[in-house]
């Protein structure tokens, strides 16, 4: 169980976090969905357009960089203005930040939460409290978490995609979960969720951090979207493509190779890329 001083509920959050209506309107307009009630089943279709029409992807930061110079979260109306005109969506800071935003304004019980990696507070997700159970929401992984990451686990909850595999332990005795990331059967990342909820303006230094010239995120390349039936993901210069059990891999050559492919997969304008990529080294590993 969690400790008592991390109890959530909306009324933790939910004065700083709801969208102006006209916002949610657009936001679901984007997303394609009608909504009701809050329920795990409408939860699920939200998250599932959410992955499927705006990706997890890093062109958009470095493009937003580069020729603006802003190193911070975009507002939530910078954020759909990117996806309505260049097919963007986001890292994680600001996928999974507007992501809760709208999920408190539809009135689901939602906070954002952060979570550890190589370094404390990296990473955030959303626990979402729906029809009496917990749940994960991270649509900011670029990983194919199609469902509410359940929370109140006796066991492992594994997600296999392809070769890769997901694995959400139960929390331990403070109420924290942790997920682990393996490919080819070997570990390669994962981050431990810390339940206490928090500000976006909390992690103003990590995002800044982001943008310093050795971050990940501005010497790599990941793209990723996710749907039932199929999943694409750029990940440097491969390009995976998972329908069903098959998996097709593609090595690209060139940055124009690569532009090529964010436009045909992703349908990002090949100018934006071009611009977002000049000088990328490479030489980080988004998995590293």
């Amino acid at each position: 169980m969690m400790e008592s001083g991390h109890q959530r509920s909306m009324s933790d959050s939910g004065k700083y976090m709801k969208l102006h209506r006209d916002e949610v309107k657009r936001y679901l307009s984007l997303l394609d969905v009608s909504v009701g009630a809050p329920t795990l089943d409408a939860l699920r279709g939200i998250i599932r357009a959410h992955l499927a029409t705006m990706p997890f992807e890093n062109i958009s930061k470095l493009y937003r960089w580069k020729t603006s110079g802003a190193a911070d979260v975009p507002s939530c109306t910078e954020f759909l203005d990117g996806i309505e005109q260049f097919h963007f969506g986001g890292t994680c800071y600001s996928n999974n930040y507007h992501l809760c935003q709208l999920l408190v304004s539809l009135g689901y019980d939602a906070v954002l939460c952060g979570a550890d990696m190589s370094k404390p507070d990296v990473h955030v997700v959303s626990i979402v409290k729906v029809e009496g159970r917990e749940y994960i929401v991270d649509a900011g992984y670029g990983a194919p978490f199609l469902d509410p990451l359940p929370r109140h686990l006796p066991l492992d909850h594994v997600i296999s995609h392809g070769d890769d595999r997901y694995v959400l332990h139960p929390q331990d005795s403070l109420g924290h979960s942790r997920l682990v990331f393996y490919q080819n059967g070997t570990e390669r990342h994962g981050y431990r969720v810390n339940p206490k909820p928090r500000g976006i303006q909390e992690f103003s230094q990590v995002v800044a951090d982001s943008f310093r010239p050795e971050a990940t995120f501005m010497n790599a390349v990941l793209l990723t979207k996710h749907a039932p039936d199929f999943s694409v993901v750029l990940r440097n210069l491969t390009c995976t493509e998972i329908r069903g059990e098959a998996a097709r891999i593609t090595t690209l050559r060139t940055t124009d190779e690569l532009v090529a492919a964010i436009a045909d997969h992703f349908s990002i304008p090949a100018s934006v890329s071009r611009i977002a990529l000049e000088g990328l080294s490479f030489r980080a590993d988004a998995w590293s």
